[in-house]
């Protein structure tokens, strides 16, 4: 890629779907910068969390907002882009169907990823590799709608990698399965013998709306303590409550709770007090791959 061109990423998550159009050029010791960013909520997850597919209704509305993404991504005149779907879509019986249906209504080129390439990717995007101390552990969490990704890091190297079909959604929808609870909290207690008080980096759009309800700033992590008494205020109240009390968005405001108790979980069973918050996602992940391709091509 030339150094000013424009880029892009899209992220078809269980909850929401996004786009994020860059420019690749060395601005502020960064390789991109942020140009446009979208946000539609159409959590496909309610969907295949429930009944196992994408249905009619949701994969309209998902071809709808790609055909709007592409012209956003034409108008910039973006050169190359990479679209990724992740915990939703790689259980749908029907999600190959409907990335199908995407490239033939919208022209987008949809890719189904893991769960591990997913947190790979967010994590890449943070630049925490290059900061973290090597003498101590640390512990990568994404919560997402559909599921929870870990990578364990531990003596200046990544040891293990997991997902999990835990997530915000599946836990509204009452969708998580109590064999996949349980896996979860045995994994949980097996990274804490290995890799004992661990900081944990966390990433998340709830996780980036909690910090910001903290009134944290900058570098400023978030303790234990102060998630809990947080989640412990969200929890009491009405969906309407935390909207009007806290500026919550809609789309947000039921889902912010189960998030947050994801989080909590894993800082109580593998024994993490202090939380670091990177503040970037999947689709700031794509473009920083973007951005280290010399020769990447427009799908």
């Amino acid at each position: 890629m030339r150094r000013m061109d424009t880029v892009a990423a899209i992220d078809i998550g269980s909850n929401a779907i996004r786009l994020l159009v860059s420019n690749l050029e060395k601005a502020s010791n960064k390789k991109f910068r942020k140009i446009a960013y979208l946000r539609v909520p159409i959590r496909l997850g309610e969907d295949v969390f429930t009944v196992g597919r994408v249905g009619d209704e949701k994969k309209k509305r998902l071809c709808s907002a790609l055909k709007g993404f592409k012209h956003v991504m034409e108008a910039f005149d973006v050169k190359a882009y990479r679209a990724c779907a992740t915990s939703a879509m790689r259980e749908a019986t029907n999600g190959t169907e409907v990335v199908r249906a995407v490239y033939d209504e919208s022209g987008v080129a949809v890719e189904i990823i893991t769960g591990r390439e997913e947190a790979e990717i967010i994590y890449d995007a943070s630049g925490l590799d290059k900061t973290l101390d090597q003498e101590k552990n640390y512990l990568y969490v994404d919560v997402g709608g559909g599921s929870t990704e870990i990578l364990v890091y531990a003596d200046g190297r990544k040891m293990e990698a997991y997902s999990f079909k835990l997530g915000s959604v599946r836990l509204l929808n009452k969708a998580v399965r109590s064999e996949d609870l349980f896996f979860f909290k045995k994994k949980l207690k097996e990274i804490h013998k290995k890799c004992p008080s661990p900081k944990i980096i966390v990433s998340g759009g709830n996780v980036n709306k909690a910090y910001k309800l903290l009134d944290k700033h900058g570098d400023d992590g978030m303790r234990y303590g102060e998630v809990k008494a947080l989640f412990d205020t969200l929890r009491k109240m009405s969906y309407e409550e935390r909207i009007n009390n806290f500026t919550i968005n809609p789309y947000r405001a039921d889902v912010i709770v189960p998030a947050l108790k994801i989080f909590l979980t894993i800082s109580k069973f593998c024994g993490g007090e202090e939380f670091i918050v990177p503040k970037a996602g999947l689709v700031d992940g794509i473009v920083h791959q973007i951005s280290k391709t010399p020769d990447v091509a427009v799908h």
